[in-house]
This record gives C-alpha cells, sequence and structure tokens, in this order.
C-alpha cells in the first residue's frame, strides 16, 4: 500500500525546491537592478530625426560586464506579436543614439526588427566615470552587453540576435562579432578601424617616430590631467572651418553642426573625447581575429567616403561564404548616417533575414 503521508511530503519538497529556485531567480534579477545606476533619462523625443508612428518607443537600461550602466532607445514594431529578431545598434564614434544609430534602430524596426540604439560607456546618457572616454575593449563590451539585454527578453529570439556599428562602432561591431558567438549577423557600415586611424593617422601616413611623439604628448596630458583633476577634451568638430578643409572634414561639419545633425549630447557636436582616450588605440588594435568570425557579416561603405579602405582591408581579412562587401554608388562617409537615398535599407533588411533566421 502507498505510504500518503510520504506522498504528500514529496510532494511538499517539490514545491518547497520550486519556491526555492523561483526564489534565486527572483533574487538574481533585482540583484541585477541593485548593479545598474539611476539615470536621469530625458523623455521628451530628443532626436535628429522625426519620431515614426509604425513603432512604439520607450527608454531602457542594462549593463555591462564592468558594472556600467547603458542607456538605450527601444523600438518595437507596432502590433508585434510573439518572438522577434533582434538587432543593437550603435555608432558614429563621438556621436549619440539620438543621432545616426537611432535612425537606423527605427527604420530597422519599421521593418519589423525589434531593435535597440545604446549610448556607448561613459557617454550620452549612458553611465561611468570620468566621462568620455573611449576604450577598445570596453566598447566591444558594450555591443556584447547590448546582446545580454536582448537575449533576456521575453519578446526576443535570443537564436536571432545581430549587431550594426556605424563609423567608428563598425569595427566595435566586427570586433564584437569576433568573440560572441551569441551574435548572428553584423553590419559594419561606413566601418572605421579606430584603432589602425589612431595608431597611424588617415591614409596610414604615421610611422613610428611619430607614433612616438603622439605617445609622448599623451602621457603628459595625463600628468596635467592628474595634476589638475579634470580631463582635458580633445574637441569635437570644429566650429568653424579654413577654407582648405579636407572634403571629409567639411562632411563632418555639415553632420554635427548644422540641424540636420547636431545634439547637445554628441561629443562630436561639443568638445569631443578625453585627450588620452588614444592611448588605448595605440596599443590595443582592434579586429585581430576578424578572420576566426564564423556567423554573417555585411560590410557596408560608400564609394566616394575618405574612409573606404577600412571596410575593404577589413573584409579582405574575412572568411566563408556569409561574408559580403557593399559598395554604394556615390556615396560619401556620411552619406551613410542619414542620406535614405544612399543607405541600403533593403540590402540591410534582406541580409539579416537570411541570416536571423
Amino acid at each position: 500500500m502507498r505510504n500518503p503521508f510520504g506522498t504528500l511530503c514529496a510532494a511538499l519538497l517539490l514545491c518547497a525546491c520550486g519556491t526555492a529556485s523561483l526564489s534565486a531567480q527572483e533574487k538574481q534579477l533585482n540583484e541585477n537592478k541593485m548593479m545598474e545606476e539611476k539615470l536621469n533619462l530625458a523623455q521628451e523625443w530628443d532626436k535628429v530625426f522625426p519620431q515614426s508612428d509604425k513603432v512604439n518607443h520607450s527608454k531602457v537600461v542594462f549593463h555591462n560586464r564592468y558594472g556600467i550602466t547603458l542607456a538605450a532607445d527601444l523600438y518595437v514594431p507596432k502590433n508585434a506579436e510573439g518572438k522577434l529578431a533582434a538587432i543593437a545598434v550603435c555608432g558614429p564614434f563621438g556621436a549619440v543614439k539620438e543621432q545616426a544609430s537611432g535612425l537606423y534602430a527605427q527604420k530597422l524596426a519599421e521593418r519589423g526588427f525589434l531593435t535597440i540604439a545604446f549610448d556607448p560607456s561613459f557617454t550620452g546618457e549612458s553611465g561611468g566615470q570620468p566621462r568620455y572616454v573611449a576604450s577598445p575593449d570596453i566598447n566591444t563590451e558594450d555591443f556584447c552587453a547590448a546582446v545580454d539585454y536582448l537575449s533576456t527578453r521575453e519578446d526576443v529570439d535570443a537564436g536571432r540576435i545581430g549587431i550594426l556599428g556605424i563609423c567608428g562602432w563598425g569595427g566595435m561591431a566586427l570586433n564584437a562579432a569576433g568573440i560572441d558567438t551569441r551574435i548572428k549577423a553584423t553590419v559594419a557600415s561606413t566601418m572605421y578601424d579606430m584603432s589602425r586611424v589612431t595608431a597611424n593617422g588617415y591614409f596610414d601616413a604615421m610611422d613610428a617616430g611619430g607614433r612616438y611623439e603622439l605617445r609622448q604628448q599623451l602621457n603628459a596630458q595625463r600628468t596635467e590631467d592628474y595634476r589638475n583633476g579634470t580631463y582635458a577634451l580633445a574637441g569635437g568638430v570644429a566650429d568653424t572651418l579654413p577654407a582648405d578643409a579636407p572634403q571629409f572634414v567639411k562632411d563632418y561639419h555639415a553632420y554635427y553642426k548644422t540641424p540636420r545633425g547636431y545634439h547637445k549630447r554628441s561629443l562630436n557636436s561639443n568638445g569631443g573625447w578625453n585627450k588620452t582616450s588614444a592611448l588605448s588605440f595605440l596599443n590595443m588594435p582592434i579586429l585581430a581575429y576578424s578572420d576566426e568570425i564564423r556567423s554573417a557579416v555585411l560590410v557596408v561603405h560608400g564609394e566616394k567616403a575618405h574612409s573606404r579602405y577600412f571596410s575593404e582591408d577589413a573584409f579582405k581579412k574575412l572568411k566563408g561564404s556569409n561574408k559580403e562587401l557593399l559598395i554604394v554608388p556615390g556615396a560619401s562617409h556620411t552619406d551613410l548616417y542619414d542620406n535614405f537615398e544612399k543607405i541600403p535599407f533593403d540590402k540591410i533588411e534582406s541580409f539579416y533575414r537570411t541570416y536571423l533566421k
């Protein structure tokens, strides 16, 4: 005869174990929330592009594994159902989510993807001290942290997550794809390799002697910063340009310093990065293992862009039949920030639909 007392005890034990497990999960969620810094997020629509009536927008926060809380704009297609493919967007280097990355994120949400556009650590509405610091490691981690966040949302299919990096964050996106196997598809648009341009200068014009002089300048700046208790800024895009300024510098001015793209929190629109941020990029090149990326990659660049060589050289290193380079006829570097006639959204959507399935 079955022992009813034993059956009851077993049932109670199962209930207790289930309750303990649930409590542990709740405790972990609470601890995650406690890790996140309280950020002062703007509630008004303060983007440089108009709000779409095809998506729902809200602000979210998440943290990276260094404990820095990141701020993001979440874009969800209206009337979306079930678990969606998701894309995390960031860039350009020195921009904020209210500029080009938000435009990309909103447009891709209109096309059916759940997207976030986030501010990197130490910039925009995201946390981290001191302000306006860039780091090849931490900024790569920011993309991986975005994947952490998306992977744990109930409305996201964790097996269908992609990333998209613009300008300097195009290089960070490729770097993240090299380490994070959860990323199934990566788009690098109008890409810069920030470690290469910092160490070698534009068009690889800087030699070892030039790098040594730069190290001397930056380390002298470290001493001054420590003595002053503040971090000097490198300066964003200049308010006025000489007539003989290179065309790409004029293009940056036309975006960051005019109503087209100016934003009060954008480093490029204002005081720029902390000067000594360049030190880590001099010494720690990204893309060292990009040839080992197995997931899909689409590299997009403008035919007329001064920075085109970054994408072409990065693409040469990639391996596999799921890698593609698209050169947009007639496009400059900044055309791929916000020019709907040049940004190949049809191709980008098709790429994600192929590999996020």
